[in-house]
């Protein structure tokens, strides 16, 4: 056997080996907030944004639709009732009117000499423009559905935050007002507190205000449960921490994300409420207008004048289907169990 090659070490073996940066593969990469990586999941579905681009298109349509053809909303003209809609390159103006010998079309405004007048939704029996009524009925809606779901969230998180983690006698008190309260049922409560008070945005707000804070305190409670003995929890108390102080900066900041999906959910509900309270007449006082009296006023003469049922129901269809869109999209990037 040959005998073996002895190495003979160097200086340049005990020398440190400079480091590239491009070659390092023991970076450390900057953490990300659950904010940002929720935004990102939300932002990863094509249907999350076009949903809320066609919320933040409508409404913007309820802050400017109102003025883009110069009629009022409640201007009437009875000159120019019952007319068609009539929209440059779409539709100019006729309608098909349906008599006992048969069918036949008719243009109105060829009829009045309104040759240089477009409506572009049409006119109602008044002769108002339906365009922007359409528009201010949907800016009423949004108002009342917004400000009924911040008050009920408002109310509905301090409540059941609170009585979730005090326990004992008050959650149990607490518990059996909410279980008396939500045996009756929502619709009777909103239809009572309409006729009793005076019609108007305030008192439908205070009518879904009564019922709608009940689920949002379920659920803050049955958050609050789940982690009110977590570590951090316990760390808190240790060192010192008030009971209102954990509430709010601990256990709050850890179950927001579902409350807040909770709340996008509540908005769709609110809207439906208040559509179908107007539908039946115990909404708005006459003369105002939300998309419920104009659905029921669509309604009322949809087999004559089809045209005046049709806007205010696609208007609330795709606002109902953004609102629930965005809700489900919430749900799957703040909550880590609704994550595909």
């Amino acid at each position: 056997m040959s005998e073996q090659t002895k190495y003979t070490p160097t200086e340049t073996d005990f020398q440190f080996v400079k480091r590239d940066a491009e070659a390092e593969t023991d970076t450390v990469f900057s953490g990300e907030s659950s904010g940002r990586a929720a935004f990102k999941a939300f932002c990863s579905k094509k249907r999350n944004i076009i949903a809320v681009v066609i919320l933040l298109l409508l409404i913007l349509l309820s802050i400017i639709g109102p003025y883009l053809t110069g009629h009022r909303y409640d201007a009437q003209n009875l000159d120019a009732a019952n007319l068609a809609p009539k929209i440059p390159l779409l539709a100019d103006g006729s309608e098909t009117v349906y008599l006992t010998s048969g069918t036949t079309v008719r243009n109105s405004y060829t009829e009045l000499g309104l040759e240089n007048v477009s409506y572009l939704f049409g006119t109602d029996h008044l002769g108002r423009d339906l365009f922007s009524r359409c528009w201010q009925g949907l800016r009423v809606s949004l108002l009342v559905a917004l400000a009924a779901t911040v008050i009920n969230f408002l109310i509905g998180i301090n409540y059941g935050m609170i009585s979730g983690y005090f326990g004992g006698k008050a959650d149990m008190i607490m518990q059996r007002i909410v279980e008396i309260a939500g045996s009756i049922p929502s619709l009777v409560v909103v239809t009572l507190m309409m006729l009793v008070l005076k019609p108007g945005v305030g008192t439908i707000i205070l009518a879904l205000m009564i019922t709608g804070w009940m689920d949002m305190s379920i659920i803050a409670r049955t958050h609050t449960l789940r982690v009110k003995d977590q570590e951090y929890i316990l760390a808190a108390r240790t060192q010192g921490a008030g009971k209102f102080y954990i509430i709010y900066k601990e256990i709050l900041p850890n179950i927001f994300g579902s409350l807040l999906t909770q709340a996008m959910v509540n908005i769709p509900s609110a809207i439906f409420m208040e559509t179908f309270l107007s539908f039946v007449g115990l909404g708005l006082p006459m003369g105002s207008c939300s998309l419920g009296s104009l659905i029921s006023s669509g309604f009322d003469n949809c087999l004559l004048h089809p045209y005046k049922l049709v806007p205010p129901v696609i208007i609330l269809v795709l606002l109902m289907i953004a609102c629930n869109l965005i809700s489900d999209g919430l749900r799957e990037a703040l909550d880590p169990a609704h994550k595909r």
